[in-house]
């Protein structure tokens, strides 16, 4: 055997070459570092991250970075033809599908025309994130070309809003907005981004980490609450449910029943709890406040005990405070614990979302009832029967020939039916959409509340049918709402969404006009808005002018067959002009500051009750 040389030994040895081979091939190579993208980019990722599937709005110079990768990405972009309209569409989006709703402007007065919608969604507590460009970090301050402090102007009116100061915290940013608007207390949350924010280098990371110290929503009510409620549920003799739009936030809808069946308490909807609780069921009373039933206001005026769910204690509801309710104990569950005993005080307070404070209403009194502490209603639902029998909601026709409005909307909603969306802005038609359609179902009825928006319907129907588009979708307007946002309606067409539009066309401001009659000797200053007299403009013209099928109804005879006709057309948005009368009015009505016990239910009539009712 031939023994090895040192010779051979070197040879046989590994070179430092093969030794630093050998060990990159056991170990792995370094993955490449992530490539940079914009901030402007970082911004579509998080979007589509986050879900969102549409926004609404409208290009300009600071908010232009972000639109190059709008092009390409999966997110639906709506151009639409006023920020005001983005604004509204992301708020009916919102409110018929429990989503965020998303809406983009650029700086200046594109950020600016986004105030009266995100006040309007602030105050009907509205999940919308709204995205805003900004003039470039060093210009700020420095009145530069299309600057506003968007972030400074909104700050009242927005659950929280941003300043984006570097493209690193986008994500961030963006998912912590998504989680304030639609957490809690629902609410719209601004998201200013400079525009060399939008242009700066990055790196996206999904998902990232939430910076949210403060912020943690109640959602479960304190037990040693929900046990005295239940007990004042079960001992009160007059009790309400006074049901608000936090019950429709929480989706806490099937659980309301359950405890109004449970408890047989008569239950009260607001204005923003329309199809809450069915119309048809025979517990509901009807909508309460200045133009609700006559039977729903004497059961707040009359009860022992307020049970408020989701309720702000709303002037519009209250009428004078001092008056209201004198005799009753107050139960106010809320997830904004702001709102407790912010306009009446509470005998029990409970902060808590408003499905698992009904949930546990439900199982505590259900114990009190398995102990034999049950409540007698027997006199307080005879009166309340005997007042819906009195005094139930209609109207007079018109002496002059003329087209009842609220015949029409009665109709409209009949042939409809309940699985139909219904939008209205504010005013009479808003009143009387809220009256006569009768609603069964939740997220089926949608509105300007608290702000009281002219111009809310067709934007906001817009973004409903965007959202539910196998749905049918009416926005109820009046003649001086529609004419703030109707060119939305080129936008429908456009983007083919097939709204439905009733304008109810008295000729006037007819709200306005109402005030003036009962309130200012008759002198109508300023609310003739000419579309009778001068047909100016002519809604069917301007209807096909923007792409939509414009009809015409004038008569009673006529209201079925033009809904109908309308109802058969879903390639296309239709605007019919309802022609009505210019006298009708919202009845009942409690005046602005009077109490409700002030209710008329026409014209210098009061009901009458029994001494006994009183």
């Amino acid at each position: 055997m031939t023994r090895p040389t040192p010779e051979t030994l070197a040879h046989r040895a590994p070179s430092p070459a093969m030794l630093a081979a050998a060990a990159n091939a056991a170990t792995p190579a370094a993955p490449p570092a992530p490539a940079k993208v914009s901030g402007a980019v970082s911004l579509v990722k998080s979007l589509e991250a986050l879900g969102v599937d549409v926004m609404f709005g409208i290009p300009g110079g600071t908010i232009l970075p972000a639109y190059d990768p709008i092009y390409d990405s999966s997110v639906r972009h709506i151009l639409v033809r006023h920020e005001q309209g983005a604004g509204h569409a992301a708020t009916g989006y919102a409110q018929a599908t429990g989503k965020v709703g998303v809406c983009i402007a650029t700086s200046g007065p594109g950020a600016t025309n986004l105030v009266t919608a995100i006040a309007d969604a602030y105050m009907d507590s509205v999940p919308i994130v709204a995205i805003t460009g900004q003039v470039s970090r060093p210009a700020i301050g420095t009145d530069a070309f299309q600057e506003a402090d968007i972030q400074g102007i909104t700050l009242p009116i927005t659950k929280h809003n941003y300043l984006v100061t570097t493209a690193d915290e986008i994500p961030r940013v963006l998912a912590e907005a998504f989680h304030l608007a639609s957490t809690g207390r629902p609410g719209p949350v601004l998201v200013d981004i400079p525009k060399d924010v939008q242009q700066e280098l990055t790196t996206f990371n999904w998902p990232p980490t939430m910076e949210l110290p403060g912020y943690r929503p109640t959602l479960h009510p304190h037990g040693k609450q929900i046990r005295e409620a239940a007990r004042l549920m079960t001992s009160a003799r007059r009790p309400v449910l006074y049901v608000g739009g936090g019950v429709l936030k929480a989706h806490a809808t099937d659980s309301l029943r359950k405890l109004a069946e449970l408890t047989g308490i008569p239950v009260v909807t607001t204005l923003m709890a329309r199809g809450a609780f069915p119309d048809s069921h025979p517990q509901h009373v009807g909508m309460p406040g200045m133009h609700g039933t006559v039977a729903a206001v004497y059961a707040l005026q009359k009860a022992d005990l307020l049970v408020a769910l989701g309720a702000r204690f709303d002037d519009r509801v209250t009428g004078k405070l001092d008056s209201f309710a004198p005799d009753a104990a107050i139960v106010h569950a809320d997830i904004d614990p702001a709102e407790i005993g912010k306009n009446r005080t509470a005998d029990v307070p409970i902060v808590g979302d408003a499905r698992h404070v009904i949930d546990e209403l439900i199982q505590a009194v259900s114990a009190e009832r398995a102990a034999g502490r049950t409540g007698d209603r027997t006199d307080w639902w005879a009166q309340l029967d005997d007042l819906r029998e009195r005094y139930p909601l209609g109207w007079d026709d018109p002496t002059d020939g003329t087209l009842a409005p609220q015949y029409v909307i009665k109709r409209l909603g009949e042939i409809a039916g309940p699985d139909a969306i219904y939008v209205a802005g504010v005013g009479q038609h808003q009143m009387w959409a809220s009256q006569f359609i009768s609603y069964e179902k939740p997220h089926t009825w949608l509105n300007s509340g608290g702000a009281g928006t002219m111009g809310y319907a067709v934007p906001a129907a817009m973004g409903a049918k965007v959202g539910k588009p196998d749905t049918t979708v009416w926005a109820v307007d009046g003649d001086g709402c529609f004419q703030m946002t109707n060119q939305e309606l080129a936008t429908c067409a456009l983007e083919g969404i097939p709204i439905k539009v009733a304008i109810i066309n008295n000729g006037n401001l007819g709200m306005v006009r109402q005030w003036q009659t009962l309130f200012y000797g008759e002198r109508y200053s300023n609310t003739d808005l000419g579309t009778h007299k001068h047909r100016i403009p002519d809604f069917v013209k301007l209807a096909e002018a923007l792409g939509c099928v414009g009809l015409r109804c004038e008569s009673a005879d006529d209201v079925d067959k033009t809904i109908k006709a309308a109802m058969e057309i879903n390639d296309a948005p239709v605007v019919i002009d309802f022609v009505v009368g210019k006298d009708a009015m919202v009845w009942p009505m409690v005046a602005a500051g009077t109490s409700n016990d002030e209710i008329m239910f026409a014209r210098g009539m009061r009901p009458s009750f029994d001494e006994d009712d009183l």
